[in-house]
């Protein structure tokens, strides 16, 4: 009874450690029905530590003894804080497993490195004869990347006109590691007005896990004669992994210009001259409409306006 609750807390201990992180898996059978599982983190950032966790089963129909996992040479960015776990002796349908802890050095260069490990056991024939020593060699690869990377995209039109409205949505990535107190701004230039809000917050932001805010923008009604570009600021500051704070930014350009005699816009209204039509007809059928028809359609709205008008002041 011992035994059994000591392995099943060891393999809690093993699961617990492998949800905690995007892992990658290296799994080896070995002699006498051994299935030695490797769990290693998919990438990890210079300077931080990480762990690799190392589950042994037992499959076999005969005790194992001296089971042992241990690194044998580290790359010369890693350090072992400790290297070796070990057990006298695993019998039929035994389960082993422990958590192997490591570090990385600051100054690691991006890029693949590795852990070599050994795997060893002797198999007792028949549970009591022992054979010879049996070794393994296990390469554990890890991917070391450089400062963890939070990306800002923005989703807007090239161009954008006068008195009208657009999208302009942000999309806010952490590619490398969980951020938290997240606060995330959005700046316009001079008369340009953001439709709701222009700052948002996140409590925690999963690593790969990307967060859209979708805004609409409104242009000044005040026509202009020529184009220029006009700079949107996106500025996020974040607290990463570490606890310490940090602040990235991103500046994009929209193109305003005049608008032209024929505007179609992003939710399927057009502006033709100074008149809008509002989006009930689909934009397949305007753009098939020749100018001379959409003059007439514009100038009928007009006359039905203006009927309704005379018949509630009659």
């Amino acid at each position: 009874m011992g035994k059994t609750i000591i392995i099943l807390v060891l393999t809690l201990m093993f699961v617990a450690a492998i949800q905690n992180v995007q892992a990658a898996t290296i799994k080896q059978t070995v002699e006498g029905g051994v299935d030695v599982t490797v769990d290693h983190p998919d990438s990890v950032i210079a300077g931080r530590d990480f762990t690799i966790s190392i589950l042994i089963k037992n499959n076999g129909w005969e005790d194992k003894r001296d089971v042992r996992f241990a690194t044998t040479s580290l790359d010369e960015s890693i350090q072992a804080k400790n290297q070796t776990l070990a057990v006298e002796r695993l019998s039929k349908d035994g389960t082993f497993g422990g958590v192997l802890e490591f570090t990385t050095s600051a100054e690691s260069q991006p890029g693949m490195h590795y852990i070599n490990a050994v795997y060893s056991q002797i198999l007792l024939s028949n549970n009591e004869t022992p054979t010879p020593l049996m070794q393994k060699n296990i390469a554990i690869p890890i991917d070391i990347k450089g400062i963890p990377e939070v990306q800002i995209n923005t989703i807007a039109p090239s161009a954008i006109f006068p008195n009208a409205e657009f999208p302009f949505d942000v999309e806010l990535v952490s590619k490398d590691i969980i951020i938290r107190n997240v606060e995330l701004g959005i700046i316009p230039p001079k008369d340009i007005t953001i439709r709701g809000q222009t700052s948002f917050s996140y409590s925690t932001i999963e690593k790969n896990t990307p967060v859209l805010i979708r805004t609409q923008i409104v242009t000044s009604p005040t026509e202009i004669t020529n184009e220029h570009k006009l700079p949107f600021e996106v500025t996020v500051t974040y607290t990463d992994d570490l606890g310490e704070e940090k602040t990235t930014s991103k500046t994009v350009s929209l193109l305003l210009r005049p608008r032209t005699f024929m505007e179609f816009t992003t939710d399927g209204g057009v502006w033709v001259g100074g008149i809008f039509l509002a989006p009930y007809v689909s934009l397949g059928t305007l753009v098939g409409i020749p100018a001379g028809a959409l003059f007439s359609l514009v100038i009928r709205k007009l006359q039905k306006k203006k009927t309704t008008k005379k018949k509630k002041t009659k």
